[in-house]
């Protein structure tokens, strides 16, 4: 454990979901390994005809990706709404006509939240997260769709928000004055814990709020702006907060 700034009086605790309590990288791979044998099912018909050989994996996706951004810039700070107009513009690009476009990117999307959710939380976030919730109000604050009752941590939290809720993605600070409002609380008496430098420290401090930086995965973008604390692993919190 490393401290940069002095911490002060502390009266609730956010969260980052992925890659901060669990690996969301391999979820994210599985996931979208997935979603290739699934397209591949569904469309297979298509993928035999005219379009034989092409493959509907993310290398496919990513020019309708950007295609869907162009047309809407706001997508960006919806990553499910975002997915599903990909899905959309390449299904009518595959000839799909735009009501059995719209149809099966819904499904597609679907299937997707469901396997994008299935995986285990460790055992010691579901301890941090216990103990820490009988002394102190917890909150997720996420730019991600993970589906946080199918992966049996919803309970923790007095508020959940996602960016796919129409609020502004992390280092905006829409979520963490939201949070603040939500609990009755200043901003610099919320301590905001995240792996990524940018999305949570950044956006933490940038919001008046404390914040712990725990890159346990490494995925996470480099910190810019020292946060209070850099934690090595999520026992490091229990160790300060609740001695």
């Amino acid at each position: 454990m490393k401290f940069y700034r002095r911490l002060s009086t502390i009266k609730a605790i956010s969260f980052d979901l992925d890659d901060t309590l669990y690996a969301n990288h391999p979820v994210m791979l599985s996931a979208e390994a997935k979603m290739i044998g699934y397209f591949s099912e569904h469309f297979s018909e298509v993928l035999q005809g005219q379009f034989k050989g092409v493959v509907l994996n993310q290398k496919f996706w990513s020019t309708y990706r950007a295609e869907a951004i162009l047309t809407k810039a706001s997508l960006v700070d919806d990553v499910v709404a975002l997915r599903l107009e990909s899905y959309y513009f390449g299904l009518s690009a595959l000839g799909y006509n735009a009501q059995q476009a719209r149809l099966k990117a819904q499904q597609a999307m679907d299937y997707f939240c469901i396997v994008r959710s299935q995986f285990t939380v460790p055992k010691i976030s579901h301890q941090l997260l216990k103990e820490l919730s009988e002394v102190y109000p917890l909150v997720a604050i996420s730019n991600g769709n993970v589906d946080t009752k199918a992966i049996g941590i919803d309970h923790y939290f007095q508020h959940i928000f996602h960016a796919t809720d129409g609020l502004k993605q992390k280092p905006h600070r829409q979520m963490f004055e939201l949070t603040c409002a939500k609990l009755s609380i200043e901003p610099k008496q919320l301590l905001h814990v995240g792996d990524c430098g940018r999305a949570d420290i950044q956006g933490a401090m940038a919001a008046g709020c404390q914040s712990a930086w725990l890159p346990r995965y490494n995925i996470g973008k480099p910190i810019t702006v020292l946060p209070n604390i850099e934690l090595l692993t999520v026992e490091e919190l229990a160790q300060l907060l609740l001695r």
